[in-house]
């Protein structure tokens, strides 16, 4: 087939990176505010992010990260670089790790008591209100005396926030509910103490609606104080729910072992595993975690791998085999060599990529921060406008003064700004548990187009090693006698397919005997003294008897590798040795058809084992016989055809590809340079894994573009309302601060992913 030269791999940008945090935010219009201001910076470019409060800074040289927190300094809020993590207390020798527990969060414990207090003032003066039966004489004085506290008290971090932003010339949401607030209790102060609203045994009847009124014995405490309990009520429950988004990452950060018994001088001590370096031998005994990445130099277990790939099954491991720290030794003691540590473990990895995504925003997101930054001062400009029309067309300053707090109230676009972080961080969360590893929103904008998945044979389908598979034996001769003989004469080669036969042999029929007299013919096979036996096994045979024949030539017709065995002149038995299909490689073949895919096996390999790896899962469509260098020519050769294609990969061959693709699908058993390139990791070396990442990819997107549809719906439809004085401010207060709760909602479904 024709290939084409591999274009260069773009270098770099020399731009470095920061992380801060962000505070004083209160909604979507305070983060593109930050983000605003910081890209008028020259030389940097930032994302800020409302549900989790990081702005992720990229700048040029010369901009010191000094002058980025001055910068959202002189914008009114707070920026600080986050705290190292802190070292892991030792942990008493021989104790697996605790189970992560729930730490407490100082801010969520002040808005508690704040709501809980503000809520008893309010419930009494809310109900005085509504029930005017229950109104005795000067009962709107014990409302004043109850509303006091709730509106200056409860919602100072609204009043805060408003004149904080005011200073600098701008208006978020809590401009809005202050604003609100203090209006409705501003002309409850006059209609008391100016007018007759203080007379004793005056009544006033609760209305749902901007009804004609007298403004000078009309009283709005129960706004001013309900709407106060009910925005911190949906304050509070908005930040419970962020809490419990980002769990996942907590949990992830908090996997890994807290201490390890390291060798020293042939003596086991033990040691914080902050303290571990490349290269530290290190015990991990049954049910403790493994401290960090490594290879085993002593002992067969199994492990756990449960809590970082979601797969419940334990996987053997034995002397040569990598593990990976916080995973759970379930079977024997292990002696590990410390292969990474601290930040380069896969761990650490992991954790770093799932909080990138987090931070980040896609395309919906860009629109949504852009209608938050001009929103708020719109609304205001809609208020004024509502009290004028209304003051104008029925002469009633109430009812006026009624529909405008009601519009101030009710806009607020907290639910606009939460859409798609929150949905962001649950679905990223819950991949990170289930193994898979969202880089960045944009993904899963690629997950949706995606109508082609180009797999690499070689580790994604296949196994990516030799394996011994049938026998086929001469007449007269003994299976378990030909594995037993051919076995321990290829255990004495280093070939590929001589480990893959004596492997195999040793699987079904246990221990091998010794060899003798060994000898390796180059291109032809090797030849040795087993037992007493001349054993020969390769290609030594010029002529088969009819029955190994046939057998030899199925076999390599299949794309299989035939090795011919034989002793004392005579041939025995034909092996068929292949690079063995993943168990699950049909069913994940099946997976990704039913998501509307249409799958491609890519591979090096000749047309004959392609077409039979390809037969056996189900794929139709082959491109064999590719040169490494070429394989990002297919991908771009298929993209031009006009379809949107998806690679999944797991070597350093597979990278250019993986970054060609519309999206690229890394399975974590592979290498670094794959894993860098891909938009998904995939950190279970099962195909399956890649049609649960694009569903919960996909299921994500879909969760994002229903909170935006909510979010922008409940705006459009709600302020017409306010503004036809259709909607007392109290229920408008209800309904804002429930739309943020039902959008934060709605994304936690995601943690019920499987």
């Amino acid at each position: 087939m024709t290939t084409t030269t591999q274009p260069p791999i773009a270098d770099a940008s020399d731009a470095s990176q920061v992380e801060l945090l962000i505070g004083g935010m209160t909604c979507a219009s305070c983060a593109a505010r930050v983000e605003k201001k910081l890209n008028r910076m020259d030389g940097v470019t930032a994302t800020v992010n409302y549900a989790t409060e990081k702005a992720k800074v990229s700048y040029a040289p010369g901009v010191e990260v000094a002058d980025l927190i001055a910068t959202v300094e002189r914008t009114g809020y707070t920026a600080e670089q986050p705290p190292p993590p802190p070292e892991p207390d030792p942990a008493p020798a021989g104790r697996a790790a605790d189970a992560p527990g729930e730490p407490r969060d100082p801010a969520l414990d002040a808005l508690r008591e704040r709501l809980t207090v503000s809520a008893l003032l309010a419930l009494p003066v809310v109900v005085l209100a509504m029930v005017p039966a229950l109104q005795f004489d000067n009962w709107q004085w014990l409302s004043l005396t109850l509303a006091a506290p709730v509106v200056v008290w409860g919602g100072l971090p609204f009043h805060r926030a408003a004149f904080t932003n005011a200073r600098h010339g701008a208006a978020t949401m809590d401009t809005l509910v202050s604003l609100g607030t203090l209006a409705a209790f501003g002309w409850s102060l006059w209609a008391l103490f100016g007018g007759d609203a203080g007379m004793p045994g005056m009544h006033d009847a609760f209305r749902l609606t901007a009804s004609r009124a007298d403004g000078a014995s009309t009283i709005y405490l129960e706004v001013a104080s309900g709407v106060v309990a009910l925005i911190l009520l949906g304050r509070y429950l908005e930040a419970r729910s962020k809490r419990r988004a980002g769990a996942a990452l907590r949990a992830l950060l908090e996997l890994g072992a807290k201490d390890v018994a390291v060798l020293r001088a042939g003596r086991e001590v033990r040691v914080p595993v902050a303290s571990l370096t490349v290269g530290d031998r290190f015990v991990v005994r049954p049910g403790e975690k493994i401290a960090t990445d490594g290879t085993v130099v002593e002992g067969a277990s199994a492990v756990d791998l449960s809590m970082l790939t979601g797969e419940s099954v334990p996987v053997d491991v034995g002397v040569g085999d990598a593990v990976t720290g916080a995973t759970v030794n379930a079977g024997g003691r292990l002696v590990v060599e410390a292969t990474r540590v601290g930040a380069d473990t896969q761990l650490a990895r992991m954790a770093r990529l799932v909080e990138d995504a987090q931070n980040g925003k896609a395309r919906v997101q860009r629109l949504a921060d852009r209608v938050s930054g001009v929103f708020v001062p719109v609304v205001m400009a809609i208020a004024l406008g509502t009290f004028g029309v209304w003051l104008g067309v029925t002469g009633d300053t109430a009812a006026a003064f009624t529909a405008a707090v009601a519009v101030l109230i009710i806009a607020c676009p907290c639910a606009l700004g939460l859409a798609t972080p929150t949905a962001l961080m649950v679905g990223t969360g819950r991949g990170a548990q289930l193994g898979i590893l969202i880089k960045g929103p944009e993904v899963l904008e690629s997950t949706r187009r995606v109508d082609t998945v180009v797999l690499d044979k070689t580790g994604t389908v296949t196994t990516g090693r030799m394996t011994l598979g049938e026998v086929h034996v001469a007449e007269g001769a003994d299976e378990r006698e030909v594995l037993r003989l051919a076995g321990a004469l290829e255990h004495a080669s280093e070939h590929p397919l001589a480990r893959a036969v004596a492997q195999g042999a040793r699987e079904r029929v246990g221990a091998l005997p010794e060899v003798s007299g060994f000898e390796n013919v180059p291109g032809r096979g090797v030849r040795g003294r087993v037992e007493g036996r001349e054993v020969t096994v390769g290609r030594l045979y010029d002529s088969l008897p009819a029955e190994l024949a046939r057998a030899k030539d199925e076999a390599e017709r299949d794309g299989r590798s035939a090795v011919v065995v034989g002793w004392d002149g005579t041939a025995r038995a034909v092996l068929a040795v292949a690079d063995a299909v993943k168990e699950t490689s049909a069913e994940a073949v099946r997976e990704l058809r039913a998501l509307g895919l249409t799958p491609v096996l890519l591979t090096g390999d000749n047309r004959a084992v392609a077409e039979a790896v390809a037969r056996a899962v189900g794929i139709d469509e082959v491109i064999a016989e590719v040169l490494p260098e070429d394989k990002v020519d297919v991908v771009r050769r298929l993209q031009r055809e006009g379809r949107t294609v998806a690679m999944v990969g797991d070597g350093v061959n597979d990278a250019a590809a993986l970054a060609a693709a519309d999206l690229g699908l890394a399975m974590g058993t592979g290498t670094d340079a794959a894993i860098e390139a891909g938009d998904l990791t995939l950190v279970r070396g099962d195909l399956r894994a890649a049609a649960d990442a694009i569903r919960l990819a996909r299921r994500t997107l879909g969760t994002i573009k229903g909170n935006l549809v909510w979010a922008f719906g409940y705006n459009v439809a709600a302020l017409p309302l306010a503004a036809a004085g259709l909607l007392n401010p109290m229920i408008a207060g209800a309904a804002m601060a429930f739309s943020s709760v039902f959008v934060v909602t709605n994304s936690l479904r995601l943690r019920t992913f499987r």
